[in-house]
Parts: C-alpha cells; sequence; structure tokens
C-alpha cells in the first residue's frame, strides 16, 4: 500500500516526561519499533513555539509515523518550555533559545538513561538554533538542521563547532523566507565542516509530500545508511490520521 501524507506506521508509542535541570517538566512522546530495538534515535527540537511551532508539528510529526517501521529509529520528540500540543503543556515559558538548551539536554540526558544509543539531534527552524547553541553534548552523534535561519545563533556559537566532532547537516529550502541559500551558505562558511545541501523548490515549512520524504531520506541517510532510500510502500498494518 501507499504510504500518504496520512499514514502513520505501526511503532511503540509512549508518552514521556523529563525534568530539566532548573525543574520544570516537559511533555513528549517516544515512538521505537515494533519489535526491535532501534539501531539509532533522534531527538526533535520544533519550531518556534510563539508561531505555533510544537512537537506535532508535520515534518516531526510523520518522522515518528514512519521512522521507527521503515528505517529502525527511534524518535524522540518533546515541546520545549511554555509550549502545547496533544500531549499536553511543558511548564516554564518560551527563552528566545537560552532556556531551551536545558530543555535539550534534559532530552539527551533522558535518552541515556533510557538505554538509547546513536543519538542525534534533528532541529527545525527555531530548533536549529537550540542545537546550535547548545547541542554540541556527548553522547551526540551529530545534527541534522530544517530551515535553519540563524536568528538566536551568533557567529561566535557557530565558530565553535569547528571543534566539535559531531558531524552536522543544514538542509536549506530554495524559498526559505528567512535564509536562502546563497546567504546560508555565506554564514556557515564559518564552519566548513557543516554540509550545506539545498533543496530545490521547497520553501521553509517544507509543505508537500515530496519534501517532507526528502528530508526523511536525508535523515535516514545520515543516521542508518542502509535503510536509505525510505520505501514509498508498506504491505503490514497502517492507520490514517484524521486530522490531515
Amino acid at each position: 500500500m501507499k504510504i500518504s501524507a496520512n499514514s502513520v506506521l505501526p511503532a511503540r508509542r509512549e508518552r514521556i516526561e523529563f525534568v530539566t535541570s532548573d525543574g520544570l517538566t516537559l511533555v513528549g512522546e517516544l515512538a521505537l519499533p515494533l519489535d526491535t530495538a532501534p539501531v539509532a534515535t533522534i531527538i526533535c527540537v520544533h519550531p518556534l513555539p510563539t508561531h505555533g511551532g510544537m512537537m506535532d508539528s508535520h515534518v516531526l510529526r510523520k518522522m515518528s509515523w514512519r521512522l521507527p517501521a521503515l528505517a529502525n529509529v527511534g524518535v524522540l520528540r518533546f515541546n520545549t518550555r511554555g509550549t502545547t500540543s496533544a500531549a499536553g503543556t511543558s511548564d516554564g515559558a518560551f527563552d528566545e533559545s537560552r532556556g531551551e538548551g536545558l530543555d535539550l539536554q534534559a532530552a539527551v540526558a533522558w535518552a541515556v538513561a533510557r538505554g538509547l544509543t546513536n543519538l542525534w539531534l534533528v532541529g527545525w527552524s527555531f530548533g536549529t538554533d537550540v542545537v546550535l547553541r547548545h547541542g554540541d553534548i556527548d553522547p551526540v552523534r551529530g545534527a541534522i538542521l530544517l530551515s535553519p535561519p540563524l536568528r538566536f545563533t551568533s557567529v561566535e556559537e557557530l565558530k565553535k563547532w569547528n571543534n566539535s566532532p559531531r558531524k552536522i547537516t543544514a538542509l536549506v529550502p530554495e524559498h526559505d523566507d528567512f535564509l536562502p541559500p546563497a546567504p546560508a551558505r555565506a554564514a556557515f562558511a564559518v564552519v566548513p565542516g557543516i554540509d550545506v545541501v539545498v533543496v530545490d523548490e521547497a520553501g521553509h515549512l517544507w509543505v508537500g509530500e515530496k519534501f517532507v520524504t526528502r528530508v526523511l531520506d536525508e535523515i535516514v541517510q545520515r543516521v542508518n545508511p542502509p535503510a536509505y532510500p525510505l520505501a514509498s510502500e508498506w504491505d503490514g498494518p497502517m492507520e490514517k490520521w484524521s486530522d490531515l
């Protein structure tokens, strides 16, 4: 059966909570392969919550719907401080990617305590600033940045990645509203090790199934290469999400 925009493939899904070092309780979800341990787990940091970003932002939710079954990859999504989704509301208030660094660090620590290995970060828009400012930590293996606006990340913070062993890929949409390809390449030039990949025809929000598929393929190619490219069909149980 063809995998479509609202296809939900089998996984072990559980609602999770964890506490930050400054005492806030954050809510989220962990999606794991149905019958095996994941070969890698991605920790997702969502777009700007003051403009509707949350753990259910569509690309992140589709990662949780597909990657456990198609790529044997776990997906940990959570609401940063003060953010609300169907899973609930995380404590605290929006902090312009400062306090959100504690949120990310708490998510990584929770994943380690859970026994998850081969951890990667995926930030989208605002989430990329959180990753760039706070994600250079053990045991993270690397990061994939979706539509990085570099709104809160300083040049000095960016340059610190020159001393990091972690691999970073920046997926830059051709028609990004905030940091299109030419200025993105110029901005990231201070860290030659960052792989800037321009996605033709895409926009900042990755609207359109072909762009979601491209994002998921780019992630899997880095975190579990044998599963690349992702299958476009599924012959097992499949649910359909009803709000799309």
